[in-house]
Parts: C-alpha cells; sequence; structure tokens
C-alpha cells in the first residue's frame, strides 16, 4: 500500500465531494444519514473518525463503498500517527 502524504481528514472530503455539491445543510445530510448533527458536525470538523457504521451510512447514501471511507480513515490516522510518534523504539521479536 503506497503511502498518501499528508492525506485530508475524511470529513474534508465527505463535505467538499458529497455535501457541498449536493448544496446540504449539515442538518439535513445528519438527518439523511440517521445521525445527530453534532455527530456529524465532528466527523466534517476533523473531530471525529468515520466508525464502520459511519462507513455503512455513508456508503448508502451516496453510492459509494464502505471500504473507501475505512481506507482513507486508516491513511489518514497512520499519517498522523507517524507525524506525533517520531521515531518509534522496537526491539525486533522473532518466533522461534
Amino acid at each position: 500500500m503506497k503511502k498518501m502524504h499528508n492525506p485530508p481528514h475524511p470529513g474534508e472530503v465527505l463535505r467538499e465531494l458529497c455535501i457541498e455539491p449536493l448544496g446540504l445543510t449539515v442538518t439535513q445530510a445528519a438527518e439523511a444519514l440517521g445521525v445527530s448533527r453534532k455527530t456529524l458536525s465532528a466527523l466534517l470538523n476533523g473531530r471525529a473518525g468515520i466508525s464502520p457504521e459511519m462507513a455503512i451510512r455513508l456508503s448508502k447514501a451516496f453510492g459509494t463503498s464502505a471500504e473507501s471511507w475505512l481506507t482513507q480513515q486508516l491513511h489518514y490516522d497512520l499519517w498522523i500517527a507517524e507525524q506525533n510518534l517520531g521515531d518509534i523504539e522496537v526491539r525486533p521479536l522473532s518466533v522461534a
């Protein structure tokens, strides 16, 4: 899997590619997804990530795959972890 350089938060992708083009408000999108406005707002503002359940909701609402949303979240989370953890010191282990 090729690493992305500074991938966008999936909430940013959701806002720019799905919600804004349809002219939806956060309230309208939240109602359609069956979640609270607070939940969707946290996702759109990068304060929450995409859970497997949310990925399924997004896939049903926007005709995308749940896997694509989870993959975006994985890439973002891994990139953030790499930035914040620096050089992780680990002692290699092997099975005899």
